[in-house]
This record gives C-alpha cells, sequence and structure tokens, in this order.
C-alpha cells in the first residue's frame, strides 16, 4: 500500500468502480475503499433491464458489479476493505481514516451512495428481520407462499414486487397516490401479473405481532379509514418490503462539502466546493439517479482528477 495515492476512492457502488476503471487505465494510483460488498444498492437487484451493451437473455446486479469489480482489477485498482470514520479533505494531501488505518491522496471521489428510506411507520423498527426488509432479492426466499406487501411506487417497488412473484402467494402494492410513478414498461408488466394486487391513496401506520409480523394498520390518506390487516392462522405471518426511495450517506462531510437536503452538490464535471474533491453517484445531487448515470459520473470524476493532477504537475515543475 502506498504513503500517498493519486486518487482515493470512496464507495465501491458502480459509480466508485467506474471511477476505478478510468482512474486506473489513466495509470493514476488508485485505492477504492468498501466497507461492504461491492455493488451497493444495485448489488441486491434481481432484474437489470435498461443498461446499455447488458445481457439481453437477462442481467442481474449482482452480474453487473462483478464484472466491473474484475475489469476494475485488471487496471491495477487497489483495494481496502474498510469503514470510513472520518475524512480530512483540505489541503494538498486528503486524509480518510477508517477503523484500520488512514489513507492519504492527493484527490479524492466520495462515491458513498445512499441507503433505503424507512417506511417511517410505528414498529418499523421492531420488526427489521422479523417480517421488515428492505431487499426482495435477499428474503423473498422467507416468504414463499405467503402474502407480502410492497410499500411504494415507483421503478424499485415495482421491480421488487414482480421478482417477489415468484414466491409470495399474493404481492400488494401500497401507494400514497392513486397511480405508479414507475416507468410505463414496469407498469404493464405489474398490471398484466395476476399475483399484483394495490392498496391505492394508501399508508402503513403500524405493524405489530408477537415475535413476527403478523398484522399492520393502513390507513386510507384520502377518507382516513383505517384498516387492519392480519395474516391467516394458516400462515401465522406475511412480509412488508419498503422501497419509498433512497436517503444519501453523506453525513461524513457535512462541514466540509456543500449539500442541498443531504446531496452533494457538484458541477457538471463531478467537482465539489473543496479543491481536488469530487463527488458521483446516487449521493449527489442529480435528476436521474440510475446505474448508467452513476458510472458516467465515475468516468467523467476520473478524468477529472486525471487533469487536476496534471496542471498541478506542471504548476510544480513550471512555475
Amino acid at each position: 500500500m502506498k504513503d500517498i495515492y493519486d486518487v482515493v476512492i470512496v464507495g465501491a457502488g458502480p459509480a466508485g468502480l467506474a471511477a476505478g476503471i478510468y482512474a486506473g487505465r489513466s495509470r493514476l494510483s488508485t485505492l477504492l475503499i468498501e466497507k461492504a460488498q461491492d455493488g451497493g444498492q444495485i448489488a441486491i437487484t434481481d432484474m437489470i433491464e435498461n443498461y446499455p451493451g447488458q445481457m439481453l437473455e437477462g442481467e442481474s446486479g449482482a452480474a453487473l458489479i462483478a464484472r466491473m469489480t474484475a475489469q476494475a482489477e485488471t487496471f491495477g485498482v487497489e483495494r481496502a476493505a474498510d469503514t470510513i470514520k472520518e475524512v480530512r479533505l483540505g489541503g494538498d494531501i486528503k486524509e480518510v481514516t477508517g477503523l484500520r488505518q488512514t489513507y492519504k491522496a492527493r484527490t479524492v471521489i466520495l462515491a458513498t451512495g445512499a441507503a433505503h428510506r424507512p417506511i417511517g411507520c410505528q414498529g418499523e423498527k421492531i420488526y427489521q428481520g422479523r417480517g421488515v426488509s428492505y431487499c426482495a432479492t435477499c428474503d423473498a426466499g422467507f416468504f414463499e407462499d405467503l402474502d407480502v406487501y410492497v410499500v411504494g411506487g415507483g421503478d424499485s417497488a415495482v421491480q421488487e414486487a414482480l421478482y417477489l412473484t415468484k414466491f409470495a402467494k399474493n404481492v400488494t402494492i401500497i401507494h400514497r397516490r392513486d397511480a405508479l410513478r414507475a416507468v410505463g414498461s414496469l407498469q404493464e408488466k405489474a398490471f398484466a401479473n395476476k399475483k399484483i394486487h394495490f392498496f391505492w391513496d394508501s399508508v402503513v401506520d403500524e405493524i405489530g405481532g408477537e415475535d413476527v409480523v403478523q398484522w399492520m394498520l393502513v390507513r386510507n390518506t384520502k377518507t382516513g379509514e383505517t384498516r387492519k390487516i392480519e395474516a391467516s392462522a394458516e400462515d401465522g405471518l406475511f412480509g412488508i418490503f419498503g422501497f419509498i426511495g433512497l436517503v444519501p450517506t453523506t453525513q461524513l462531510f457535512e462541514g466540509q462539502i456543500d449539500m442541498e437536503n443531504g446531496y452533494i452538490l457538484t458541477d457538471e464535471d463531478m467537482k465539489t466546493n473543496m479543491e481536488g474533491v469530487f463527488a458521483v453517484g446516487d449521493m449527489r445531487k442529480k435528476s436521474l439517479r440510475q446505474v448508467v448515470t452513476a458510472a458516467a459520473d465515475g468516468a467523467i470524476a476520473a478524468m477529472q482528477v486525471d487533469k487536476y493532477l496534471t496542471e498541478k504537475n506542471h504548476e510544480v515543475y513550471y512555475g
């Protein structure tokens, strides 16, 4: 491991991996730090159908990320498994401190992504892992031949609902509006699937049960009417999957990096307000959060790092 890298990339989702690929190809000494598995949210996505050049016969998030990881390794990107606890982003040498050690670099690319937003109902935390989940590909198997409920109406919610129909007896989408926000192709698939049902204009107020989820209170946002949904005596439980958006993982950078509603502000070159610090992917303010835009962010940031370091070297050598 080097004393000082050209660039340290924090986070190995699609944006961080793409940044690593482009930085490695540019012959920059590159360290990519990830605390968990590569891929972030996309690694637990069962079906991808809109990534250019994907496998037409079917593409999972895990398969795509595995290829991106291998590609980064071929370009000499070094890896570190660590949880970052502190960053010092000012000055010519940046410091990124994890539980294991401190890493130094002339530039930093932040790619920490975002986490699932909680449903926000009473009892949610109590029943996480006992009926409440945020990952269909992780937990669908636990609910085979049972009823499950998906909270949300966007692309992720409908994608996960479709995946859950492979396992569940019935899948009900609970949406606070009277129409889905997902793209048309996904809506068509959902409406055509006989296993998928809908609670429109509805929110979950409370979740309960003995050791597992056995009932919930669902409120109609227009009428105010609340009804209690209970597991059948035969089943004894049901599942609730939350997919109502993301929360940027940016708390670590507060006070150093300019943000808006928790999302990091950048220009079109992924530059933040801190010199030599770039931000990419779902954690930055942008109009579209998809794998393809995350990868594009990473590529742009890496090339801007190369340009920045070249200009810095020119200043050192020629004044």
